[in-house]
């Protein structure tokens, strides 16, 4: 199977080449156009689409020999049209069918993209706004697929879990430039502030070969504001937000664009946000949420003319934290333990591409980013600095075999990252200059809609470890026009960063042990969905099922079993996840939409290889089971909006660290396990015609958290001190927020 699978080759478009159709998609309510978000809008026969943003806009390539394009969403007609005229905008009025004259809702909360051949979930404004989401990490309340956390009790990091596995094994993209890596693996998910974000795309399996060789379980990719492409109106668009919860954070952000000239454009996106209050709930003398203070910025230009397009601009990024002990207990004494972070980053990007105007499914493109991160911590008296230097570049082409059924993308690419690491002022074995150049090449064939296989393969030849082979499968077929089925299988491969993506394990007072070179993480997943539309008493429903496995051929292991250590080592055995998805979205009445969702996960890893021992146990911090519940409602024009959210999380696997406990084996080691919690999140927005839209919310409603999240908080400079190893759940109780969001033109 795996030989067969390194000569194929994946194709999943990453820029739009040549001439393009523009227009927007719209349904009819009250005697207003209201604009429909997700719709689909592709060229007849062929499998060249998109879907529509979240004001049912949609821009289309131009196909050799098409002009006839399809526009359909379900529960409404579908229209074709003849497009002569590529200048003007199409606009399209789709009415529901007559099976569906009550179905007239704007938008689903859930999106999936029916051209795709990978499994992939569109979560656009609407569905964003359902929530603060005040930065790329509370984006997912909403979400079946992804779920955060905090990763400790002190230092404010959030992490996400998906397919059964973190964050560090999805390839997180902002348009297409991978972003949340290295030394961003930490804190990245806070650095993109919510406002920022048009939409963000959640692929199942492995990603594209196109975008790198990271995308072992998924790939998340997120678009941001750009700049605005009206030249004609001459006039400047700005998004304004602010926020404030009961804990005392506050945000402001400002999005801004302008039309310079038919040519060039500008925007600017620009964030600060702040925490000064000390929140401490539980009695232990730890600050629940750490301090802090972030100013987020990017500046960014577009050109475009008939043969040439560029994009390109810069961003830079503050935060500082401050956590750990405010007070002494009545049980303890001495120093206070402090936990202090301080990020610095700065990024340059460019996306160039040659346009063909005489050959529109022809296309040259070059995306180049550059970026240092900065870094540098204090765990009470341990410090810790780190720096990331990263090049990145890859230069795509784009064309067909014969006719447009045949399609293939080909390029070249390069990683250049330098680590510098050193803990308690010693250089960590992990530093590297890692310096990878890469070449892909990939085929689509596609058959109507209804079938299409997309097949990719690349291999790159790292300096440290050798070639690596990325094979990847894409296959989808539309059994009916309601049911489509897809299917998956392929390789991938990191480096890990054994620091910054267990960054909460070293706010303790465990001792680190490296006990294996640092070496590549090589997993195959296999991948099976099946999505099916239908009526449930005359109304839309939308049912989703998949399944996931990834399998590990190689992994750092890390360890937490043994109460008073660290250890990292190679992985001797077996490793694997397994994750099931079943969800259903339900329409019952007009401007009201149901979601409810279960996962299963069954996560294990063989430990102890690095003393002496394989035994095969469940994944920590893994719960086999999570349900979502998520009910919205809107009046007419959205005027009002009511939206809530429940989660339910099974149980997990925590180490046991009893007092006096020691660890004298895997085989027969105590297990501790999790109770399970429900939270509840719920917003209220009113919207205004003057652009102003009012919103309140809260999250963790029901009240729940840790009472103790961290062992031995009484002695934080003590052996057993750990503020990360038990904390599986919410450690601060409810709280509730307000904002505004105002737009204008």
């Amino acid at each position: 199977m795996r030989i067969v699978l390194s000569i194929l080759l994946l194709c999943l478009p990453v820029l739009t080449f040549g001439q393009t159709v523009k227009g927007i998609v719209q349904e009819t309510v009250a005697n207003k156009p209201v604009p429909l978000v997700g719709a689909n809008v592709y060229w007849i026969g062929t499998a060249t689409g998109v879907s529509t943003d979240s004001v049912g806009r949609f821009e289309i390539p131009l196909v050799t020999g098409q002009s006839r394009l399809v526009v359909s969403y379900v529960g409404y007609r579908p229209d074709t049209l003849s497009i002569t005229d590529l200048a003007a905008e199409v606009r399209v009025t789709l009415r529901s069918e007559a099976t569906l004259n009550e179905v007239v809702v704007s938008a689903s909360s859930t999106q999936i993209d029916r051209l795709n051949p990978i499994q992939t979930e569109l979560l656009t404004q609407r569905t964003l706004a359902k929530a603060a989401c005040c930065n790329l990490s509370e984006s997912f309340e909403t979400n079946a697929s992804v779920s955060v956390s905090y990763s400790d009790a002190v230092t404010g990091a959030r992490q996400i879990q998906f397919l059964g596995l973190g964050g560090q094994y999805v390839q997180t993209n902002v348009e297409n430039i991978p972003t949340i890596r290295g030394l961003a693996s930490t804190f990245g998910l806070n650095f993109i502030p919510g406002t920022w974000v048009t939409s963000i795309d959640v692929g199942k399996g492995v990603g594209s070969v196109v975008n790198g060789y990271e995308g072992m379980t998924g790939a998340l990719n997120i678009e941001l504001q750009k700049p605005d492409y009206r030249a004609e109106t001459k006039q400047s668009q700005w998004l304004l937000n602010g926020y404030v919860n009961t804990f005392g954070r506050a945000e402001g952000n400002v999005n801004f664009s302008r039309a310079l000239s038919d040519k060039w454009s500008v925007a600017g996106l620009g964030h600060a946000s702040a925490l000064r209050t000390k929140i401490e709930q539980n009695g232990d003398g730890f600050l629940d949420l750490p301090m802090y203070r972030q100013y987020n910025g990017i500046n960014r230009w577009k050109y475009s003319s008939k043969r040439f397009m560029a994009q390109f601009g810069v961003k830079a990024l503050y935060e500082d934290r401050e956590g750990g002990q405010i007070k002494q207990t009545v049980s303890s004494s001495g120093p206070l333990y402090t936990f202090l972070n301080t990020t610095k980053r700065v990024e340059f990007f460019s996306k160039t591409a040659r346009l063909y105007p005489d050959q529109p499914y022809k296309g040259l493109g070059l995306i180049v980013n550059a970026l240092n991160h900065q870094q540098d911590a204090r765990f009470g008296f341990s410090p810790y600095t780190g720096q990331q230097q990263t090049v990145y570049a890859n230069l795509i082409y784009q064309s067909i075999i014969d006719n447009t059924n045949h399609s293939f993308k080909t390029g070249v690419s390069y990683l250049l990252d330098r680590y510098q690491e050193s803990f308690r002022q010693i250089p960590l074995p992990t530093n590297r200059t890692e310096s990878v150049p890469g070449a892909f090449f990939e085929y689509a064939y596609t058959h109507n809609e209804h079938f299409a296989v997309v097949l990719g393969n690349r291999v790159d030849f790292h300096n440290l470890y050798g070639p690596q082979w990325s094979p990847r499968l894409h296959a989808k077929y539309h059994i009916h026009e309601l049911m489509t089925i897809r299917a998956s299988a392929g390789r991938g491969f990191r480096v890990p960063n054994l620091i910054a993506e267990n960054f909460g394990y070293f706010v303790s007072s465990r001792q680190v042990f490296f006990k294996s070179p640092l070496r590549p993480e090589v997993s195959w997943n296999y991948g099976l969905g099946i999505t099916n539309e239908f009526l449930v008493l005359g109304k839309k429903a939308t049912f989703i099922v998949d399944y996931f496995r990834t399998n590990f051929e190689s992994q750092m292991v890390v360890d937490i079993e043994h109460p008073r250590e660290i250890n990292f080592y190679q992985l001797q055995g077996r490793s694997f996840a397994n994750s099931f998805q079943a969800e259903f979205n339900y329409q019952p009445t007009r401007r009201m939409e149901v979601k409810a969702a279960y996962r299963l996960f069954d996560v294990r890893q063989t430990m102890g290889a690095a003393f002496g021992e394989s035994v095969l146990l469940e994944r920590m911090m893994v719960s086999r089971d999570r349900v979502l519940l998520n009910v919205g409602y809107a009046l007419p024009y959205d005027k009002w909006k009511f939206d809530a959210t429940l989660q339910g999380n099974g149980p997990k696997r925590i180490p046991y660290l009893a007092e006096g406990y020691v660890h004298t084996g895997y085989a027969t080691m105590r297990i501790d396990r999790t109770p399970s919690y429900v939270n509840l999140n719920a917003q209220v927005s009113r919207a205004f015609k003057n652009g102003l839209e009012l919103y309140i919310g809260g999250e963790n409603l029901t009240g729940f958290r840790q009472k103790n999240p961290i062992v031995a908080a009484n002695a934080p400079f003590g052996p057993d001190f750990d503020a990360a190893s038990r904390v599986w759940g919410p450690i601060t109780g409810a709280m509730v927020y307000v904002g505004f969001r105002l737009k204008t033109l």
